[in-house]
């Protein structure tokens, strides 16, 4: 067994707890991009301090942007223009959003950015952006093969529409969305053409919202395309939502031990993928409720009902996946979760992971292309005689899917837990808090 794995703790009884969620990584590396970006200074209350968000905080004070990150409020003025010939060096880590977004905000200078990044990154889908940002005039080279290090180098000139293929990640859309006010043209509009099918529209959505609310003018013109009006982004002082997908486990834990948790301050208007939990988790059998706690956030409550199995399309909410799939581990009749093949390209292969680690611990898993069909029927949890080492595979999803299947599962052990720092620093913590604090 791996050196010093976490014992995932195992529910005595069924979860009764309030769990406060910290803030949404998605869109405090969005607002830090357009604060970055903007006219004048910004503030961000209640952003999320995490990997992830510490990589982009860095990533912005490399290319000039001065942030201050405070204990409630961070302070961000905008980066002065870029140039030079001394290349700036980023590390993306394995953060998609820095992946992704960092070499988009390159595009806007013509100083050479030199990014390198976690060894697993490589593995994750890059090709879509790089080859929209070169048919705008934008360098990038490897130095090794087609992974990093890379170095990407400006300026971006728009001649006419962008075709992009974002069918990888949504992310490769985001990142051209948020500079696109800004790149060079003789056009008033930066117009954007996808090519194949693009997965997680909410966080697209997301992105638009964000930029509105700086001024800008940023939308869909059809079912494939986009335009964004050039001109300024604003300064602002955003606040940030729970990140909602990160709920995710909590939630799940009152429906596999037939439980009840609340979770306050839940937007009762949101971009967040996570608000699907709703009606994913009303499909399979709990009680949820958002109850308004004034006219901008609510507290959610759930209560647990026979845990039914889910069939559903999950490709514009990939993320929620690897908790879905604990669920239906415990679920009383087999599930079927479809479109999800592009989370092959996430922090690690989610579709193998799952199957992996549930084959291992006896649920009957069938893993196609893009699909997952998950029976938990058989008993396996009775079936269980030895102590189990699930992996984490250096993605956070996977770690909090070992802690929901520990909360039923004997002697279920994690052996990296710590890889959820990347969103959730305090996850442990609060994990074991929700246990002990059962009523």
């Amino acid at each position: 067994m791996t050196p010093n794995p976490w014992l995932a703790p195992q529910a005595t009884k069924p979860v009764d707890s309030d769990v406060t969620i910290p803030g949404s990584k998605s869109l405090t590396n969005r607002e830090l991009v357009l604060s970055a970006l903007a006219t004048s200074s910004s503030t961000i209350c209640g952003a999320l301090s995490a990997r992830d968000t510490r990589l982009m905080v860095e990533a912005l004070r490399s290319l000039g942007a001065q942030v201050e990150t405070g204990a409630d409020n961070w302070a961000i003025a905008p980066i002065p223009s870029v140039s030079g010939s001394t290349p700036i060096s980023i590390d993306c880590g394995l953060a998609g959003t820095v992946m992704r977004f960092v070499p988009a905000l390159a595009a806007h200078c013509t100083r050479p950015v030199r990014l390198t990044a976690d060894s697993q990154a490589n593995a994750r889908p890059m090709a879509g952006l790089f080859k929209a940002l070169r048919s705008i005039g934008v360098s990038v080279t490897h130095e090794s093969d087609e992974t990093f290090p890379l170095t990407v180098q400006g300026p971006a000139r728009v001649r006419g529409p962008i075709s992009l293929d974002s069918s990888a990640s949504s992310q490769y859309l985001s990142a051209l969305l948020l500079v696109a006010p800004l790149l060079e043209s003789d056009r008033e509009f930066i117009e954007i053409e996808l090519e194949g099918t693009l997965p997680s529209r909410p966080h697209v959505e997301m992105t638009l919202a964000a930029m509105r609310l700086r001024g800008v003018d940023a939308d869909w013109t059809g079912e494939r395309t986009l335009r964004v009006k050039r001109g300024d982004i604003s300064g602002r002082d955003a606040v940030i939502e729970p990140d909602l997908s990160n709920a995710g486990p909590f939630l799940a834990a009152a429906a596999v031990t037939g439980g009840h948790v609340r979770i306050p301050y839940w937007p009762l208007q949101t971009t967040q993928a996570g608000n699907e939990w709703l009606p994913i988790l009303r499909q399979m059998g709990a009680d949820v409720n958002l109850v308004p706690q004034g006219t901008v956030y609510g507290t959610l409550c759930l209560r647990a009902g026979e845990l039914q199995g889910f069939t559903g399309d999950m490709s514009q909410v990939g993320e929620l996946v690897p908790t879905l799939a604990a669920i239906c581990a415990f679920a009383t009749a087999p599930s079927t979760i479809t479109g999800i093949g592009h989370l092959r390209g996430h922090e690690t292969d989610r579709l193998k992971a799952i199957a992996t680690d549930l084959t291992k611990l006896g649920v009957l898993v069938e893993e196609g292309a893009d699909y997952l069909r998950i029976d938990g029927t058989n008993g396996w949890v009775e079936n269980l005689r030895e102590p189990t080492l699930l992996h984490s595979y250096a993605d956070h999803r996977m770690a909090t899917f070992g802690a929901i299947i520990g909360l039923r599962a004997p002697q279920i052990y994690v052996d990296d837990v710590e890889t959820v720092a990347k969103t959730m620093p305090d996850f442990v913590n609060l994990w074991t808090k929700m246990l002990e604090l059962n009523v």
